[in-house]
């Protein structure tokens, strides 16, 4: 059968652009999709063949036009900008706070910042333009970036949840448990940790095909929404998923259980009332911040099932990548007297947080 190359079919055409949307939901291109799906040579080697070769990804999964979402999403950057430089200034300018605690804690709002980073000034951008899209390679980029500070974040409250075990539970070899090669090796570790992990996640996802114009609705590029779009063979990336919710989520999950019942314990046997107050208060900001953290970043890469609202999906991400960043330097803040003492003697103002250090 003779095909009319003036009309060619959909079968004829092969689309550069995969678009996020929500399955199910058939909206037509844009007037000026024309930019986004370059036409290839029926006879080159796609020919007969529903796999597009991907140059695009549309990100359809938030309101455009609303200079509130680009204006919420500005305000919560500079928040998480200011909060955690905030933290990185007050440790390394106080001598009170040169501890292996804060050592680590300034590692974490690095990571934090990282988090807002990798996200945050590509969806402002998409905010302003008529359609948010991002390349195949900056997504793979940014896919990278994101699963590998969460990776390391996962190891680093790990270690955090030890260091307090070390410190309360074991004080005369805390010293030698955690000197600063040490730190500095776990520290190392955590990054590395999870810069493999996402190196194995983005090589997988780099091996992914996508038919046509497959719709699913995210802000940004994850696995979990890439999974579902790919129409290739997705095994391999769904057992590396699993795999790493079990080794690189759940298993510094239960060392952070298994320490803080360790720390509960002994604080419940402390004799003098003073010394436990003290024992929760410099526990309680880290335990915080590790649930909170845990249980957005397993509802997004644990959904319950594959129908689950896309709405629902974006706010988790949401939450697990932008709002958590935001939210961490502010626990430390108003739950850590020590911190809490640093801010006051940096700002010059004694009664400026109330209470005492």
């Amino acid at each position: 059968m003779e095909v009319d190359r003036d009309h060619p079919s959909s079968e004829t055409v092969a689309l550069g652009v995969v678009v996020l949307q929500t399955p199910g939901s058939e909206s037509p291109p844009p007037p000026h999709s024309a930019h986004f799906c370059p036409q290839t040579n029926p006879a080159g080697p796609m020919a007969g063949e529903n796999q597009t070769h991907v140059t695009e990804f549309m990100l359809l999964s938030f309101p455009r036009g609303q200079p509130f979402i680009f204006v919420l999403f500005l305000a919560v950057y500079l928040a998480t900008l200011l909060g955690n430089s905030a933290i990185l200034a007050l440790v390394f300018l106080d001598p009170h706070l040169h501890s292996p605690m804060y050592f680590f804690l300034s590692h974490l709002s690095c990571l934090d910042i990282c988090y807002s980073s990798v996200t945050v000034p590509k969806i402002l951008a998409n905010a302003l333009c008529p359609q948010a899209t991002i390349s195949y390679g900056g997504c793979l980029a940014q896919m990278f970036f994101l699963m590998g500070c969460a990776g390391a974040e996962c190891a680093l409250l790990a270690v955090m949840a030890y260091d307090r075990y070390a410190a309360i539970c074991q004080p005369l070899r805390y010293p030698h448990a955690m000197s600063w090669g040490v730190c500095v090796a776990a520290a190392t570790g955590c990054w590395l940790w999870g810069m493999l992990d996402s190196a194995v996640h983005t090589l997988l996802a780099s091996r992914l095909s996508f038919c046509g114009a497959a719709r699913l609705q995210h802000i940004f590029c994850d696995v979990p929404p890439l999974l579902r779009a790919a129409c290739s063979n997705t095994r391999p990336s769904e057992m590396a998923l699993h795999a790493a919710s079990i080794f690189v989520g759940l298993s510094p999950f239960l060392l952070v259980v298994v320490s803080y019942l360790r720390i509960l314990a002994t604080i419940l046997r402390m004799p003098v009332a003073a010394g436990r107050s003290k024992a929760f208060s410099t526990c309680s900001a880290h335990l915080l911040v590790v649930v909170l953290y845990f249980v957005t970043a397993n509802l997004n890469y644990n959904q319950p099932s594959p129908g689950s609202s896309p709405a629902a999906d974006t706010l988790v991400s949401a939450l697990y990548c932008i709002v958590t960043p935001m939210l961490n330097p502010l626990i430390y803040s108003l739950r850590n007297q020590e911190v809490r003492g640093a801010l006051r003697k940096a700002v010059g103002r004694r009664g400026w947080l109330g209470g005492s250090a």
